[in-house]
Order: structure tokens, then sequence, then C-alpha cells
């Protein structure tokens, strides 16, 4: 390091010791480039010494602080106003943008910053989750991020068992939906019939951005059991004509919410159209990760309200009553799903007509309840198979009931599907859903033609 960076940061030290709030302020002051890639270095060194409580009054310091100037935004947009153009849409444009994200910027230019940055929105979203207001900082973080990692910067690669070691653990630990009992069971997802993809940044060369994996099967499966069987026998790819998406794991929480999974499937479906023309089915094997709390939810007027519930189950009551002598249906129904594996026959056509429900016509806070089927939908996915006994492992009974969905993506119906999903929520579902579908809308649509009857208000 040059002998006055090193004097300036000696000073630094001298002065304020670790006062990252006097590091930030130098750090924006400093025209250099050397000399602000060695205050940036100096702020990721002390941030990375920082506990919880530490991190939280940094981030508010930030938040406070680094805000723009109030009085230069009103001023520069009575100048465009008055005199509107090229320069003083600039002068706005400069006054309207935060300090804190030139701060973030500069920071990300040292070894090492764009990874500590991550790791930093990990911590602030921590925080924000336990009911810090962290809001400023975060709407910076994720303006800035979905420059950083949009899909120009990512890089697509298959994961083999070739791949170096170091990726392959991180595999192990990142996978979220179907865990990775060690590397015999991470071996067979990596045989000849399966596939993995995953991005990475070149800031992160050896840390999975989002990764997915495939199956290749022959003909369309709702049972996850033979997918991650480790005994499985290995299909000979050429002989495959499905690739069934079972896993996509968002890796770095730093990123969550910075969207590039649907670059990702259509990225995988263009690659594996390549090497092996005779597939002429993708899709998912997809869980319902909240439709166990759904179905239990009974404060949310948009979604199973009671009388909902009794009304799409009309069709099973007598085998639902019958099965466990109590009179009203839906008491039956939850008291079958206390047993659900002892009692799969009986719940199997209930579970599929609730599920088709909770897929296209539950909401919360203005959206489908279910994250899954919004991310596939929006991606121009249709909804293709519901399967009631899809997962039986118990973390697939407990946030499922056991029930999986397919979701089948067609090359030719991507756009026009996405459009009408994102623009006015229509739902694409195979021909095969069609007439449950009208028997799901009617018995929904009740509610609202008679709010009245609805003993959830």
């Amino acid at each position: 390091m040059p002998s006055f960076l090193t004097k300036l940061l000696r000073v630094l030290r001298d002065r304020r010791g670790t006062d990252m709030r006097f590091l930030c302020r130098h750090l924006l002051s400093e025209r250099g480039e050397a000399s602000q890639t060695a205050l940036a270095q100096e702020i990721i060194n002390t941030y990375t010494t920082m506990n919880s409580a530490q991190r939280l009054v940094f981030f508010e310091m930030l938040c406070r602080e680094f805000s723009p100037d109030e009085a230069a935004i009103r001023r520069a947009a009575a100048d465009y106003e008055r005199t509107p153009g090229t320069n003083s849409l600039a002068a706005l444009s400069a006054a309207v943008e935060p300090p804190r994200q030139e701060l973030i910027r500069r920071i990300n230019t040292a070894a090492g910053g764009t990874k500590t940055l991550v790791a930093l929105r990990e911590h602030l979203l921590e925080l924000s989750a336990n009911g810090a207001n962290l809001d400023a900082l975060e709407a910076d973080l994720k303006h800035l991020f979905r420059s950083w990692f949009n899909r120009g910067f990512l890089r697509l690669e298959r994961i083999s068992w070739q791949t170096s070691a170091l990726i392959l653990e991180k595999l192990i630990r990142y996978e979220s939906v179907h865990e990775i009992n060690g590397w015999p069971d991470l071996r067979r997802r990596l045989e000849a019939d399966r596939r993995c993809f995953a991005f990475f940044h070149p800031a992160l060369t050896d840390e999975p951005i989002i990764f997915v994996e495939v199956a290749l099967s022959n003909g369309l499966t709702g049972d996850l059991e033979p997918l991650l069987d480790v005994k499985a026998p290995v299909l000979a790819p050429e002989k495959a004509d499905t690739a069934i998406f079972y896993s996509i794991n968002n890796c770095l929480q730093g990123l969550r919410n910075v969207p590039f999974g649907n670059f990702l499937i259509k990225q995988v479906v263009a690659e594996l159209a390549v090497e092996f023309p005779n597939i002429k089915t993708y899709s998912t094997l997809s869980p319902l990760p909240r439709f166990s709390r759904a179905l239990r939810d009974r404060h949310n007027e948009h979604g199973f309200t009671p009388d909902r519930l009794s009304r799409l189950l009309t069709d099973y009551a007598g085998d639902l009553t019958a099965a466990t002598g109590r009179r009203d249906p839906v008491e039956a129904f939850f008291h079958l799903l206390e047993q659900p594996l002892s009692h799969r026959d009986i719940l199997a056509g209930p579970l599929q007509r609730l599920a088709l429900a909770y897929l296209t016509k539950a909401h919360r806070d203005g959206k489908l309840y279910d994250p899954v089927a919004t991310f596939h939908l929006s991606n121009g996915a249709r909804l293709e198979r519901i399967n009631a006994s899809g997962n039986l492992r118990p973390y697939g009974l407990e946030a499922s009931v056991g029930v999986t969905a397919n979701y089948r993506y067609m090359p030719d119906e991507l756009e026009e599907n996405h459009e009408r999903f994102v623009r006015g929520g229509q739902i694409r579902i195979s021909n095969g859903l069609l007439q449950e579908q009208k028997t799901v809308g009617a018995a929904w649509q009740a509610t609202r033609d008679n709010p009245k009857r609805d003993r959830s208000h």
C-alpha cells in the first residue's frame, strides 16, 4: 500500500479508532481511486468484527445520516419545473439519489466487497424481521443488487460429481427443499439421469447463487419418492421423455427477492432441449409450502373460511363423516388429517380439491397464498396436475399435507400465460383440471354472493 494511504488510515484510526461514521464520510469525500479502495477495505474489516447490536447501530446511522438532502431535492425539482431539460433532470436525479448508494458502490470496490454487502443485507433482513425499521437502507441495497446481479452478469454452470468439493459441499448445505443426506445422496442426484445447474456471479466465483435439480424420467410423476430414492435404478438419458424440476434453491439470504430463478429455469430448458432432443415435457414437482397453514387460517377472508371449506367438501361429506362418526364434514376432515397416512384413500379427493382451491383462489395480502405457485405461474407455466400423496416424508406432511403439484413449462405458451397472470391474475390450468376448477370456483364464489352467510365474519 502506498505510504500516503498508510498514513491516512493511521490518522483515521488514531483520531476515531473504528468509528464507522467517520470512515464512511471520508470514503464519500475521497476522490482518489486507491484511497477509496483502502478506506472501503477498512470499513469491511471493521464491519466483520461487529456483533448484532453494533450492526443495528451502524445500519440506523446509515439510514439517518446518509439520506438525500430534502432542501436540495426541492430546489432541483423547482429548477426542473422552470426549465425542464436534460441538465435539470440530471441534477434532479442526482439530488434524489441517497448518498448511501454511492457509499455502497465504493465499499464494493474493495476485495470481498460484494460478498460483504450480501452478508450485510442478510444481517439487515434478520434485524428487520425482529422489528427494526431499516427500510431506507434495504431499498438501496435491493436497488443496487438488482443491477449487480442481473442476468447479464450471471454464468450458468452444470454441477456434476467432478465439480469441486467446495461447491458440492455448498449444495448439501444450501438444499432447503429436499435435504441432501450426505455424499451418497448427492451422488445419486448427479447421476446420468439427473442434472443440476447453478448460476454463478463473477464476484462470488465459488458461491452458487441459485441452483435447480432436474430428474430425467419416462412420463410425468407426482410422486417425489422415486426421484429421491438413493437406490433407484439409473435411467439411460436417451430413454427419457420428461424433465422434472424437483428442487430450486436460492442459496444466499442476502439476495432474497432479487429475481433470477425465472431466467434459470428457462435457460435450463434450453440447455436440456439441445442435449436431449427426445425430451418433450418440461415440468416441476413442487411443494405447497403454506397449504397446511392456509387450511387452518380462519381469520383470512380471502382464504378457507368455514363456509368455503364446508361447500368445497360437500361431495365428500358422506365418506368423511362415516369414517369418523362425526356429523360435521369439516370437523371430520381435520380429524382425519391428524393421521393422514392412515386415511390416504378417504383424504385423496378432498385434498386434491382443496389444494386446487388453495393454488388458484386463496389469497393473502393481495397475492396468491402460495409463493411457489406465484413463482411458476408468473414465469408462464401452467398448473398441470395435483397429487394427493406426492410427498409423504415428515416435512412434506407437515407443510403440504403430503400434496405436490406439477407446473408444466410449454415454450409456446410461456409468454401468453405470463402476461395473463401478471396483468390480470388469470391462471392457466390443464384440461384435466378444468371441470374440477368449475366446482371450486362455484364453491368459492358463493361467499362473495352471500357474505352474511360466512361464519368467519
